[in-house]
């Protein structure tokens, strides 16, 4: 893949049968956001979710990113991960602004980061996303007010938008090879990729 990488607007909207009402489910490399009662489904290995909501509003989104791992950029202070990591975030944080929410009113919780990818326990990529997204809510000054992080095991996320309720399933025991296939097909985008331009948040 050529040029620059972006974030995707979530596409995958369905019926919730078990919770009875609309539904996204987001997948790498994607995130939503909304101003109605919607729920808000992704599953997560080493890859970090952050759950972002306005919390007198109600108005909430969902992101589900990756670092990566360019060795390239490794030494900079300010490399290509950092540089994706807060593309990844201000994204996610720019759409909420632009369907009504005051970023003083946000609050997240985040979710992911397990080392469950063969063949990268060296490199510990999960700790890394994890670190990132603490790191990045801390600097920026949003309250973090939930965290399900690390582990060895990958987690189902079912994000309740309106009223900021989430819930966490640890898949145990489960059909691991979709979601490490992939993972490690995001992982492979984000290495031929660029991060181009840059993200203006609105006050």
């Amino acid at each position: 893949m050529n040029g620059g990488f972006e974030e995707v607007l979530a596409p995958n909207l369905y019926y919730d049968r078990h919770f009875d009402m609309d539904a996204v489910k987001i997948l790498p490399g994607e995130y939503y956001v909304s101003n109605r009662d919607l729920l808000m489904v992704t599953v997560l290995g080493s890859c970090i979710g952050a759950c972002v909501r306005d919390r007198v509003s109600g108005i909430g989104g969902i992101n589900h990113f990756m670092l990566p791992d360019d060795k390239r950029e490794e030494d900079e202070q300010f490399g290509r991960s950092m540089r994706y990591g807060d593309y990844a975030m201000e994204m996610l944080i720019n759409q909420l602004l632009k369907l009504g929410a005051r970023r003083h009113n946000l609050e997240a919780k985040v979710f992911g980061g397990g080392n469950v990818l063969p063949g990268f326990k060296s490199n510990m990529v999960g700790e890394r996303n994890a670190n990132f997204v603490i790191d990045y809510l801390d600097t920026e000054g949003i309250p973090l007010v939930a965290r399900d992080l690390l582990g060895n095991y990958p987690r189902k996320i079912y994000f309740f938008a309106s009223s900021g309720k989430v819930l966490v399933k640890r898949l145990r025991s489960l059909h691991n090879d979709t979601i490490i296939e992939r993972e490690l097909t995001y992982r492979q985008r984000l290495r031929q990729s660029k991060v181009e331009g840059e993200v203006e948040l609105f006050s």
